[in-house]
């Protein structure tokens, strides 16, 4: 484990990169130079080689001339005993040995294919002359080491073809070959012992490079890197008081210094939250009591615009009554101020006494049921008879029905219709619900009330339909959203809905609507027998409204 974590640092990458550069750069710098060196050393021995056998061919012409083979025998000789010459020999035209520094080889016929003989007789006719650069060739001896040779042809010149003592006619442009052989042993362990050198001394300075690169990356990058790190890590386990020291003015120590701006800016965040954890409780309680009060504004409010579109069908209903008991009040003035009055008008005046009675009795029923509705409630939950709470409110619209010609149909509730529950919230959303369902039916229609146990056990379920124009699709999905209303001509606010829902919520039911354009609308409330979430009241009101 520890020596892959090791082979994946990045310490080791960056110095396994850095020496393998450093052996490309160095391995090419010495090829080079070394390459370089053994070339010319060795045109150094080709061609003082090819001097050598320059020198010889000129040493041993006057001998020639004069066919004495000992003193040529004698020169060569003498020439082979010098160091790195590695022999001389003499052939013939037809490739026979006459001379040899090695007596072994004389007399014997050489093959003409072979390494010495493929510069001339490499084609099928031999060539007259060689280039300087043809003459010589690098080939390994039979002893195992390197050779260079040098083949110089022997002309026939008119001074030798002329003399007295040959019989060489004219035509024969060679006579033979001088054949040079210079040693490279030494010249290939020189260059071996060079070789070895650089090798040794790039080798070194591969090390040093790689000694003083590991240390100048350690100290600039690495240090500052794991400081880095181990800030890193104190941050990370929540000690934002840790501060980076990178003197460095290069990336790094920008790097640090941006880290020690972050850490400051995440302290001073940290105790912002502090502070704000410390005093959450407080702000989201005065929240929660101005969201109450406005909650209890907007009830009022929209309370208060259900009334006003009553007042219109309660003054005619209150008219009604009051020209009747003005009328029958007048009558019977006049009959009281009679001087006498007969039996049959006392009956009558009694008639009308009981008339005006039923009248008043009916406008003070009209009042009682508006001021009940109208005034401001606060959040009293109790045990209440569902069925109580559909009849009052469909009193309070019972008027507005009856202008509108609407038929309002409240069948009984069944026997377990109570549930716990804000009288005064749940007939305000079944008003609003009414309301709606009148404005919805200008030609006249029927609303349904039902009241019937819910889908889940404790649960009630509240129904309000009508035959009115139904909803648009379209605008079902933000049926319940605060402002938004279906009618135009700003007779809405789109307050009604949104306020039936929120009493729903807060009662911790559901409400839910079904219409079909054209046909109608069905909103239906299902309210739990006992509140799950009961708004702004507790647990020891409940109790002690139960006791009540």
């Amino acid at each position: 484990m520890c020596v892959m974590a090791i082979l994946h640092s990045l310490r080791f990458r960056v110095l396994l990169g850095s020496i393998l550069l450093l052996v490309l750069l160095f391995g090419i710098f010495s090829f080079i130079p070394v390459r370089y060196s053994t070339d010319r050393m060795t045109q150094q021995v080709m061609l003082s080689a090819d001097r050598m056998s320059d020198v010889i061919r000129q040493s041993t012409r006057y001998g020639m001339l004069l066919n004495r083979r000992e003193d040529v025998h004698q020169i060569i000789s003498m020439i082979a005993t010098e160091p790195g010459v590695d022999g001389i020999r003499i052939y013939n035209k037809r490739g026979e040995i006459m001379f040899s520094t090695d007596k072994r080889e004389e007399g014997a016929a050489v093959d003409l294919q072979a390494e010495a003989c493929t510069g001339c007789h490499g084609k099928e006719t031999p060539i007259a002359s060689l280039s300087a650069g043809n003459r010589t060739r690098i080939y390994t001896s039979s002893m195992g080491h390197r050779v260079v040779g040098v083949i110089n042809p022997i002309r026939n010149s008119p001074s030798c073809s002329d003399a007295s003592c040959h019989a060489h006619p004219a035509e024969r442009t060679v006579l033979g070959v001088l054949d040079v052989r210079v040693s490279l042993q030494q010249m290939d362990a020189s260059i071996s012992e060079a070789k070895l050198t650089m090798i040794l001394f790039a080798a070194g300075m591969i090390l040093l490079a790689a000694l003083i690169s590991r240390w100048y990356f350690t100290s600039t990058v690495i240090k500052p890197v794991k400081i880095l790190m181990n800030g890193a890590r104190e941050v990370s386990g929540g000690n934002l008081d840790h501060r980076i020291h990178v003197r460095s003015r290069d990336e790094l120590g920008m790097l640090a210094d941006a880290f020690n701006v972050m850490t400051g800016s995440l302290r001073h965040e940290q105790e912002q939250n502090r502070v704000w954890a410390e005093t959450l409780e407080e702000k989201i309680a005065e929240k929660t009591e101005e969201l109450t009060q406005v909650h209890k504004q907007i009830l009022h409010v929209e309370k208060m615009a259900s009334l006003g579109k009553l007042a219109a069908t309660v003054a005619h209903e209150l008219n009604n009554p009051l020209e009747a008991i003005l009328t029958y009040a007048r009558v019977i003035g006049r009959r009281l101020r009679k001087a006498e009055i007969s039996p049959s008008d006392t009956a009558s005046t009694a008639e009308d006494v009981d008339l005006i009675a039923n009248e008043s009795r009916r406008c003070g029923t009209i009042v009682k049921n508006l001021l009940l509705f109208s005034r401001k409630q606060v959040n009293e939950f109790g045990l209440v008879d569902v069925g109580q709470i559909v009849a009052r409110a469909g009193e309070i619209v019972r008027h507005h029905c009856e202008i509108s010609s609407v038929k309002l149909r409240i069948p009984p509730a069944g026997d377990d219709a109570t549930i716990m529950c804000d009288e005064g919230q749940i007939q305000q959303a079944l008003v609003a619900l009414f309301v709606n369902s009148v404005e919805a039916m200008p030609g006249g229609g029927t609303i349904t009330v039902t009241t019937a146990p819910g889908p889940g056990d404790d649960e009630l379920t509240i129904s309000v339909g009508d035959t009115g124009v139904g909803i648009s699709p379209d605008d079902l999905p933000h049926l319940f959203e605060p402002f938004f209303t279906t009618k135009k001509d700003g007779r809405g606010v789109g307050l009604g809905l949104s306020v039936v829902y929120g009493i729903v919520e807060r009662h911790g039911g559901r409400i839910s609507v079904d219409s079909d354009p054209g046909k109608g609308t069905k909103f239906e409330i299902i309210l739990p027998r006992v509140p799950r979430a009961s708004g702004n009241h507790s647990q020891s009101e409940h109790e002690r409204t139960m006791k009540q």
